[in-house]
Formats: structure tokens, sequence, C-alpha cells
């Protein structure tokens, strides 16, 4: 009959006519709803003069008709009048598997956060994630999660009688963490894991940066914040290094992020300062290292591990002001004849001495011993 109806609406003359099409159209949608969800509609019939009469009002008290009204007055900028209707309708049905459940309390969450109490509108929000997960209203009670989160990261204080006088940020960490456990490799996790490693990067906690950023680069290979994560990594792995009495790891891997990250971004790493002078100023931090190492070794009597140590920092390091040092060092030991097979050599044979620039003729020995502040391996009491 409908598709009957439809084949004859073609051949409507009159405005009476295309009325009545319309209504049997939306009476045959109105049919196909359930019960209860038709009980939210307000009837209608046609009268004499061709208009629309109302025969017929929803139920104000149906589930549908109060989340409406919240709805309107939430839009309308009246969130303590929804928080009331909604509470009063919760209170009541809350204990009857109603399915606008979940919504309502989204709503109220909703209306809570738009009156500044956006942290009691947590428990709201987490009681539809935690015991309706398959509800319309989880995805958005986790963006809602995020939304606060954010903030709370940034710095917004958290209310105490009526003043934003509290610190939340760990509140806010701990949200950020949630989203991206209850929805992995989502837009909304996406934020979530780009807003944590920026707090960390934020807040100089160089190690959970580091860890932060590396995550999200696992999960997210093709972000449009790749690019900030990989730069900010390198900056937070460089910074971790404390100096050259510290464990140099990190100096290590920050070579292989910069290379990585010049690969992929040459000009961004070019803006960023991350160029051939950075990687020579760590080549020479990591010298530092090695030769501070060497100077404990020689402290603790250890002088084979000392000078295995020199010698693979003249060796591999042969242009830093440490193996300038480094070399001096053992050429006063005698250690540079008896190690010629390990391919450090006295400079007697006019080759070029290790840290010397070309065409100088002086060794970094000589020019850069001042620099790091260092004595020769065994002169100073040092802690390693």
């Amino acid at each position: 009959m409908l598709c009957a109806m439809v084949k004859d609406s073609t051949h409507a003359r009159t405005p009476r006519q295309a009325a009545l099409w319309m209504f049997m159209l939306a009476l045959a949608a109105w049919l196909t709803l359930p019960a209860a969800a038709r009980a939210q509609y307000n009837e209608y019939k046609l009268g004499p003069d061709g208009q629309w009469v109302q025969t017929g009002a929803a139920d104000p008290d149906s589930p549908q008709a109060v989340l409406a009204q919240a709805r309107r007055d939430l839009a309308e900028d009246r969130p303590e009048q929804a928080r009331t209707v909604l509470t009063t309708w919760i209170n009541q049905y809350e204990r009857t598997g109603s399915e606008y459940l979940p919504e309502a309390l989204q709503l109220r969450g909703d209306a809570l956060t738009l009156m500044g109490n956006e942290y009691d509108a947590l428990y709201d929000y987490e009681r539809v994630i935690k015991e309706f997960t398959g509800s319309g209203a989880y995805v958005t009670c986790v963006e809602r999660e995020l939304d606060i989160g954010v903030r709370y990261v940034n710095n917004y204080k958290r209310k105490f009688f009526g003043m934003r006088i509290l610190n939340s940020e760990d509140v806010g960490e701990e949200l950020l963490i949630r989203v991206q456990e209850r929805m992995p490799g989502s837009r909304l996790g996406e934020r979530a894991g780009i807003e944590l490693a920026d707090y960390y990067y934020r807040t100089h906690d160089l190690s959970l940066a580091t860890e932060a950023y590396d995550l999200f680069l696992k999960n997210y290979p093709s972000s449009q914040y790749r690019m900030k994560a990989m730069q900010r990594r390198v900056y937070a792995t460089i910074a971790r290094y404390k100096g050259p009495r510290y464990d140099g790891s990190a100096l290590l891997d920050s070579v292989v992020l910069i290379r990585r990250f010049r690969n992929q971004y040459p000009a961004q790493a070019s803006q960023g300062g991350l160029d051939d002078a950075l990687l020579a100023r760590i080549d020479e931090s990591i010298a530092a290292e090695m030769y501070e190492s060497a100077r404990w070794y020689l402290k603790q009597g250890d002088e084979p591990s000392a000078r295995y140590l020199l010698q693979r920092l003249v060796r591999e390091r042969p242009r830093t002001a440490a193996a300038g040092q480094a070399y001096d060092f053992m050429k006063s030991r005698g250690w540079l004849e008896e190690s010629g097979a390990d391919g450090v050599k006295d400079d007697s044979s006019g080759a070029q001495t290790p840290g010397s620039d070309a065409g100088s003729g002086t060794t970094s020995g000589e020019g850069h011993a001042a620099d790091h502040g260092s004595a020769a391996p065994g002169e100073q009491e040092t802690s390693k």
C-alpha cells in the first residue's frame, strides 16, 4: 500500500493531497518505532481547513520527555534546572534497569560541568563507563573525561569551598591514562597520548616524557602529531644527561634519534637545531663521559680497564677534546708504544694527533683540557 502511495504521489495536485501524503509518511515512520519511543511524540490530525491540529501530547513524565527537557535546558544555558530534573528522574528509575539511564547520567554530568563542578561530574561519567560499556553514552563520557583531564594537566584548579585552589594535575594525568586504556587506537586515545606526553615534557619529567612519546609513536605511527613527538623525544632524551660523571646512555640514544629525525624531517631538523653542530657537542659529551670513567677505574686501581677505555676514546672519537687529554696521558705513561696494535699511534710518525685541528699543529689536549675541567686520569678523586 505504501509503495502504491509513493507511486501516486507524483500525481498530487492539491495542497490537501500533499499534506495527506506527508502525514502518511510520518505515520508510517512513527508506526515502525517501539511503543516506548512513540510516547515522546505529540499527536496531530489534519483539520477541515488542511491544517494540522494537536489531539494529544506526549507523557511529560516519560523518560524521553525528561531527557528532551534536560537537553533544552542545557542548550538554553539552564544547567541547574537540567540537573534538578535529571536527578529526580535518576533517583526514581535508576533501579529499574531503564535503557535511558546512561544518557541521563551523561546529561547530568554535562549539567554539573556547565555549573563549574566538573570534578563532581566525573562520578556520573565514570558510572556510565564502568556500568554501561555498550551504551551510546559510553564514548561521549570518555570524551568528557578527556576534556577535563586536559584542563587539569594545564593547571586548571579544582574547586574547594567554591574557590579554584586545588591542584588537580594528578587527577588529569590519571584521566589521560584511562582514556588511552579505554579507547586504544582511537582519535580520543591519540589525543590523550600526546597530551600526556606534552604534560610530562612541560613539567620536566624527562624520563616519563621520553617513554610517553616513544609509546605514542608506536601506537600512532601515522599521527598528525608524529613530527612534534619525534622532535620532543630527542630534546627530552638529551636533557636526561646530567654530566660526564653520570651514565651517558641517553646521549647514545639521542644520536640515533637525531639522525632518524633528520632523515624524515630535514627542514624541521635544521630549524630546530638538530644539526651537525649538535651532534658534535654530543660527541664531545660522550667522550668526556668516557674520560671520566677511565679516571674512576684508575682511582679503583683497575689500570687495565682505564687503559682500554682511553684507547677506545682515542680510536672512536679522535676529534674530541677528551681524546686529546687521553692521548697526552697515555703518552706520558708510555702506553702509546705498547698499544700500536690497537690503532693508537705516537705522533712521531707525523700523523695528526687525536683532537687536533687540521693544519693547526696543536692538540686538543693542550687547548681543551681546561674547557672540561678535567685533570689527567687518577689525579683527582671522582665519584662514579
